[in-house]
């Protein structure tokens, strides 16, 4: 960054103009009559004569350097601190045998309900910048995929690794509340700003020791806050299922305990999101992402230094050299 510490100076340049126009106009000079000028024309010119404006030149550059200098040139560094409070953020993700349910579409093909989750996880999380992300899956069991971290590329890792009833003993169990306490306890001892559980499921709680009412006191006594996301299109939905003779697809309901969620999210500040299909669950996580900004203060430093001296010796050498000139090869003799 450059500038001028008194640009006021720089006025003084307007008279440089008027110098110009005085030497032009050959005022103080002494001049020699002829009559006709076809003489003068025939005279071989020496270099000297030629070159005799070199003088005035320098002098008016020796002065537009003076007045610069004056007006305190100045080279700046800016220096920018960042200063960013992040937002710690447990994923808990449902991973139970109703995941595998097949209403949901990607690139125009159906697709399980986890893999489409999985997509869109992985998106907001390439959207998240200085925030902590870890994981938690649950079945009838939860635990920690992935533990708070800021290496993103960890977290798709992890990511990749979910599969359906990785946290299930049982075919249709899911542990809402086991989950949501799980999630809570990874973020109890840490210091931040905001903290948050984005819990999805497409279940009711049918296990686990702790309930979800009791979950979500623990969430709310220790200020994180659980944004719920019921996933699923509700009444019958194609599954895939597991049989001695390979994987087949049927029909079946899934109940969503809608209530549940809602009273989550309500408790502990959150809110509650429907995802019915693929466009309405990345629009869920859009909103969580601007719901939920890292908050980021700018102090901005900027350092000077003076250029004075340099443009004060460029200036007293054009003049050192006109005055060298004006001596020697241009000097005048009366």
């Amino acid at each position: 960054m450059f500038r001028f510490a008194n640009p006021w100076f720089l006025l003084a340049g307007l008279v440089i103009p008027a110098i110009i126009y005085y030497y032009r106009s050959g005022k103080g000079v002494t001049r020699v009559m002829f009559s006709s000028l076809e003489v003068v024309k025939r005279l071989n010119v020496p270099l000297s004569v030629k070159t005799r404006h070199s003088l005035i030149v320098l002098r008016v550059l020796a002065l537009i350097f003076l007045v610069l200098a004056f007006a305190r040139p100045q080279h700046g560094t800016v220096t920018t601190e960042s200063i960013t409070e992040g937002v710690e953020i447990m994923l808990c993700v449902d991973t139970s045998g109703s995941m595998a349910a097949m209403d949901f579409t990607l690139n125009g093909k159906r697709k399980t309900r986890l893999t489409v989750v999985k997509e869109v996880v992985k998106d907001f999380v390439n959207a998240r910048k200085s925030d902590r992300i870890g994981m938690v899956v649950f079945g009838d069991e939860a635990f920690t995929q992935c533990p708070l971290t800021l290496d993103y590329g960890i977290v798709q890792s992890f990511l990749k690794k979910v599969e359906i009833r990785m946290a299930s003993m049982e075919e249709d169990a899911t542990a809402i509340g086991n989950a949501l306490a799980m999630s809570v306890k990874r973020l109890k001892d840490v210091e931040a700003k905001s903290k948050i559980v984005v819990l999805l499921t497409d279940g009711v709680n049918n296990s686990g020791r702790i309930t979800p009412t009791v979950a979500a006191d623990i969430a709310k006594s220790m200020g994180v806050k659980v944004y719920t996301i019921g996933v699923g299109t509700g009444g019958e939905v194609p599954i895939q299922i597991d049989t001695p003779y390979g994987m087949r697809t049927v029909r079946g309901e899934i109940p969503l305990d809608e209530e549940t969620l809602k009273m989550i999210a309500d408790k502990t500040g959150g809110h509650y999101f429907r995802a019915t299909d693929t466009k309405k669950l990345k629009e869920v996580y859009s909103k969580i992402d601007e719901l939920e900004k890292t908050e980021i203060k700018v102090n901005e430093f900027t350092e000077y230094n003076e250029l004075v001296r340099w443009f004060l010796l460029i200036a007293l050498g054009l003049l050192m050299v006109e005055v060298i000139l004006a001596n020697t090869r241009f000097m005048k003799i009366p």
